[in-house]
């Protein structure tokens, strides 16, 4: 069995001590999900793990032949590489002989009366097949198109930075590696490619080590969580649901223990006052023990993340926004065409869909930072907007965090008419009161993130524009955010691809498709992803009418991929029979609920069969004939 240990790791960035003398071990087939706010040093421990930037003490242990594929959530890639050549520049030979094939394939298919080009052919072919290369070149192929990456010979320069992670992502899903580590993997992926990824990381043979926002994403794939919190790491058995139970038994208990300590600490610290001499042992023993008393009691404590933060907001009037035949676009791009929708006090209207459908645009059209072709957007005089953008403003790096929110105000009122302080709102935002006076340079990027929200909130504004807060926030901000927005009395529109979030605050949807179409919808995201799967079903009951946008053909296909093409409508059609003969039997048994889970298993494993077969029949077909 293959296990990595880290052994006393102490990173320091600062004055901040990222972690002390922290011990773990990550077994074989451990799923493990690591989480803290934002500045807690999550980054700097994958950076540890996998040796690219060494804790500043302590040892991390494995065997000598241990792999580890890294996917960081700022990817540097070559920007002179195709995506072809980055994708097959692992350091396996069966990489290389993949990438060797394809170049003599094409060449070869240009120019079939080359002998030599033939021969070359030829003994390609035979080494694939003796390195069994075409189920890598299957498994391949499978990834890039999961993921969207059909760009392969496109030059890396040319793409978006959410496109450079995809392909970051399929690089490192290739990696035959001992350890995944994953950082922020579902930044950049529709709502198809993250379940694809759920699914395929359960079937990983290796190990995982992970960061995310995905509270989903952690429940499906993790069976241990990490937590990282103030220098120390916390383990907690199962994924996250139980980490939320557990951690619930822990705070309880510490809660408890804090309440003792702090009694013997009174007690001991009524002896101090009197000026003991430390002449003896014992009483230099109990003068030690009350120092360490001391610093317990005094140091940073951890935030009830359920706590209500409801602040007051300007009343909204009837009218909030009203949008009538919008026309909207940016630079050639049409995003909305002769769009209308009225929008109410106290409207949850989450914001999702295609990566680079618009979603940002919209919200800066509402915001009055975009102008508009066609149509009206008109803004109620009441409304007071608040805009958490991706950029936020420049802030003064050289100012301390508390005197950058006391520009707006030295406190705010919450919905009870109390008077609430910064430093108290502050706390309340995951920033323990050692942090208040600290340069805003000395924060992390995440920390500044929250800061600027906080001094949004601060504003009380009655609408508020949310931006893609998931990618920047940590989960516990996250559920400081979900409490605040439950008692919000205001409106609120969001864009985001985070399911857990968007369930949480949302209960419409508007859904751009990316072609200037913008689905309305009334309900959770959870519930209209469940109905597109049985309308995708429906769809797919023909394979002609899987891709709706004719793909670009491209060369012919392999070999092994003719022969997989000869055979796979057939294994479809017998996949939709074999559903269609669960279901039948579904309603002959309706009342007894002990055949209905088995038949219902069945028809789960026969579906994601009939997925996987589709979306090779895709990829398939797109070749030329």
């Amino acid at each position: 069995m293959k296990i990595l240990k880290g052994k006393n790791l102490t990173k320091t960035y600062g004055e901040k001590k990222l972690f002390n003398s922290i011990n773990f071990v990550i077994n074989e087939h451990d799923r493990v999900g690591l989480i803290g706010t934002n500045g807690s040093g999550k980054t700097n421990l994958l950076n540890a793990v996998s040796n690219l930037d060494p804790a500043d003490s302590g040892t991390i242990e494995t065997p000598n032949d241990y792999r580890i594929a890294y996917l960081k959530q700022s990817e540097e890639i070559s920007q002179f590489e195709t995506v072809r050549e980055f994708i097959y520049s692992g350091d396996q030979h069966v990489f290389q002989v993949i990438k060797h094939y394809e170049e003599i394939l094409e060449q070869y298919t240009n120019n079939p009366t080359s002998s030599t080009l033939f021969e070359k052919f030829t003994k390609l072919e035979n080494e694939m097949n003796q390195l069994d290369a075409w189920n890598t070149e299957s498994n391949i192929k499978t990834i890039l198109t999961q993921l969207h990456v059909d760009m392969l010979d496109e030059s890396i320069h040319h793409l978006s930075g959410g496109q450079v992670k995809r392909i970051a992502l399929a690089q490192a899903l290739l990696e035959p590696a001992d350890l995944l580590i994953l950082d922020e993997p579902t930044n950049h992926l529709d709502f198809d490619s993250i379940e694809w990824l759920e699914k395929y990381l359960a079937d990983y043979k290796g190990a995982l080590l992970l960061v995310t926002h995905d509270r989903y994403f952690l429940d499906r794939v993790t069976n241990r969580i990490w937590e990282l919190s103030y220098g120390d790491l916390f383990e907690y058995v199962g994924n996250y649901e139980k980490y939320v139970e557990q951690k619930a038994v822990r705070d309880e208990q510490n809660e408890a223990s804090k309440q003792k300590e702090y009694k013997l600490y009174k007690q001991e610290l009524e002896w101090m006052k009197r000026g003991p001499k430390a002449r003896g042992t014992k009483q230099q023993a109990r003068i030690n023990h009350f120092e360490k008393l001391d610093q317990a009691v005094h140091a940073p404590k951890e935030v009830d993340q359920d706590l209500e933060i409801g602040l007051t907001q300007q009343r909204l009037g009837k009218k909030v926004i009203e949008i009538n035949d919008l026309d909207l676009e940016v630079g050639d791009h049409q995003i909305m065409k002769d769009f209308s929708k009225l929008i109410q006090a106290g409207d949850r209207i989450g914001i999702t869909g295609a990566n680079g459908a618009g979603k940002s645009s919209f919200l800066n059209a509402i915001a009055g930072v975009l102008p508009i072709q066609g149509g009206k957007i008109e803004i109620g005089e009441t409304v007071k907007i608040g805009y958490y953008t991706q950029k936020i403003e420049p802030i003064p790096e050289d100012k301390r965090v508390i005197n950058y929110l006391k520009e707006v105000g030295q406190e705010v009122i919450n919905k009870d008419g109390e008077k609430i302080s910064v430093t108290s709102l502050l706390e309340q935002f995951l920033f323990p009161s050692f942090l208040h006076g600290s340069l805003i340079k000395k924060l992390s990027g995440g920390e500044k993130r929250r800061l600027f929200l906080i001094k949004i909130l601060m504003e009380q504004p009655n609408v508020l524009l949310l931006d893609e807060p998931t990618n920047d926030l940590d989960i516990a901000t996250l559920t400081v955010l979900e409490s605040y927005l439950k008692t919000f009395k205001g409106t609120v529109l969001t864009v985001s691809h985070d399911r857990y979030f968007l369930d949480k605050v949302s209960d419409q949807l508007l859904i751009f498709d990316g072609n200037a179409k913008v689905e309305k919808y009334t309900g959770s995201i959870s519930d209209y992803l469940k109905q597109n799967v049985v309308q995708s079903s429906k769809i797919k009951s023909t394979p002609k009418s899987v891709e709706q946008v004719e793909a670009p053909k491209k060369k012919k296909r392999t070999y092994s991929e003719e022969k997989e093409w000869q055979t796979i409508e057939t294994e479809i059609e017998k996949l939709e029979q074999k559903s269609t003969s669960v279901e039948e039997q579904m309603n002959e048994c309706a009342a007894d609920y002990g055949k209905l889970a088995e038949l219902q298993k069945e028809l789960n494993e026969i579906s994601d069969q009939l997925e996987e077969k589709m979306a090779r029949w895709e990829y398939l077909e797109s070749f030329e004939e």
